[in-house]
């Protein structure tokens, strides 16, 4: 399915997301299949149940994975073919920080991206002064980690994203294991993103309000579109698998 008309200006600018005939097999089992869709919508949804592929969709669109065919272009990057050019256009926030997190202090985070874009040790310790100050954090400059908590890494991990620039932000379920005024402040700091945002989640009230959301089902793309009619779906067909008595429709 595809939404809009393609290569657009906005897609000149660096945000269009373009998927064309992607497909990924992994362990012989089809993970995605035949996915198609052009969007220049500048929040973007994706729901789906666990084992949809939505992670996986995640990972393409930034360009940590290739699919086996077909191409993902965003902003008119090939992000699997482009790897550094990649990095300047797309960053993408994880569900477990821990997983994302690689140096002991903020700083040192913060930088490491800047310094891999090519950056000088100057130039990104001015960025990091600049994204620290920006969010209202500079006295986390030289904090250890290990400190902060679930929710403070989070925002640790996306000011990391936020420093590079990039054209397009993934967000991939980064509420999970949030208390609610954690999740209200990273919503709110979501909000301020200049760049373009996709973000997964398996709870449509979070994306009720983006301009473009899409459903992916068993790997395809069930429904996308205007984010009330597709949410709409989305929960009815959820609300009619949890009313069914037969388990096995809960296993995914």
């Amino acid at each position: 399915m595809r939404m809009g008309t393609g290569v657009s200006a906005m897609e000149e600018t660096g945000a269009a997301i373009v998927l064309s005939g992607v497909s990924l097999t992994r362990g012989g089992r089809p993970v995605l299949q035949d996915i198609d869709l052009s969007t220049d919508a500048r929040r973007i949804g994706i729901v789906g149940r666990n084992g949809s592929g939505k992670t996986t969709l995640a990972r393409l669109i930034c360009g940590l994975i290739a699919p086996d065919t077909g191409t993902v272009r965003i902003g008119g990057v090939d992000v699997a073919r482009d790897r550094r050019a990649a990095l300047r256009t797309v960053g993408i926030l994880f569900q477990n920080p821990d997983h994302q997190i690689i140096f002991p202090t903020v700083e040192e985070e913060l930088a490491f991206g800047l310094t891999q874009m090519g950056r000088t040790k100057e130039q990104a310790q001015a960025a990091v002064t600049a994204i620290l100050a920006r969010f209202g954090r500079a006295h986390w400059h030289d904090a250890a980690i290990h400190t902060l908590s679930h929710g403070q890494k989070q925002l640790v991990c996306l000011m990391a994203v936020l420093a590079m620039e990039p054209r397009v932000v993934v967000l991939d379920e980064p509420f999970s294991g949030l208390d609610l005024p954690t999740r209200m402040q990273l919503t709110a700091a979501f909000a301020r993103i200049d760049a373009g945002i996709v973000h997964i989640t398996h709870d449509p009230d979070v994306v009720r309000d983006y301009d473009h959301v899409i459903w992916m089902d068993g790997g395809r793309v069930a429904m996308q579109g205007d984010a009330a009619p597709v949410l709409d779906a989305y929960v009815a067909r959820m609300t009619a698998l949890g009313a069914g008595d037969d388990l096995s429709h809960l296993a995914g």
